[in-house]
């Protein structure tokens, strides 16, 4: 079963496979990282580690049972208790109900681990597939986004109050928490695997 664990140092590898391998496949939905990402990475995980040992973000990784990474979950921007979602899913990975199980999961996380109360994402208009993981895991539109914020393209801010039915989830060594529940997954969803209402984190500011 799938787990999702905090990024760690040794993730890098694992990372770095699932960005090439789906670069082209994440550049149909918003912006390519460009070549300075992949060519700079092993600083920009370095950067990433340092933000989340800061407090600035806490950066998850869905890992299969091969050990390799089938999404990318953040949280960032976090300030008073609220934070902004981002999010990306392998290729091989979409239609399984990934997605949506793993953001339910993130979200108990960010209330019990990481204090937060409410989280926020933003998604194009016609990312459909990322509004309809977002409504299943209990997010409501809040308003208009700035294009700036989903790749110059027109959008809307989703946004969830946690609560404190987000229970605590034990961790386990290395970072992993518990393994995904095939109840969480719904089977039927068919989503496109790339899903990202925010913009990723990257080195500086954390985006």
């Amino acid at each position: 079963m799938p787990k999702l664990q905090r990024l760690l140092p040794g993730h890098a590898p694992a990372v770095l496979a699932f960005e090439l391998a789906n670069r082209s496949y994440f550049a149909a939905y918003i912006s390519d990282r460009g070549d300075e990402f992949f060519d700079q990475f092993t600083e920009q995980h370095s950067a990433l580690l340092a933000e989340q040992e800061a407090g600035a973000g806490a950066y998850y990784v869905l890992v299969g049972e091969d050990g390799s990474v089938l999404g990318r979950f953040n949280l960032y921007a976090i300030k008073d208790g609220t934070a902004e979602l981002g999010y990306r899913v392998a290729q091989h990975a979409a239609g399984r109900g990934l997605a949506t199980a793993t953001v339910r999961e993130l979200c108990r996380l960010a209330a019990a681990r990481h204090g937060l109360h409410t989280l926020r994402a933003a998604t194009s208009r016609e990312n459909t597939a990322s509004q309809k993981v977002l409504t299943k895991a209990g997010f409501i539109p809040a308003g208009p986004a700035d294009p700036a914020s989903i790749g110059g393209k027109q959008g809307t801010w989703y946004q969830r109050d946690l609560t404190a039915g987000d229970a605590p989830q034990p961790e386990r060594p290395g970072g992993a928490t518990r393994a995904l529940r095939m109840k969480d997954l719904d089977l039927t969803e068919r989503t496109r695997g790339f899903v990202s209402p925010a913009p990723f984190p990257r080195v500086g500011r954390g985006r």
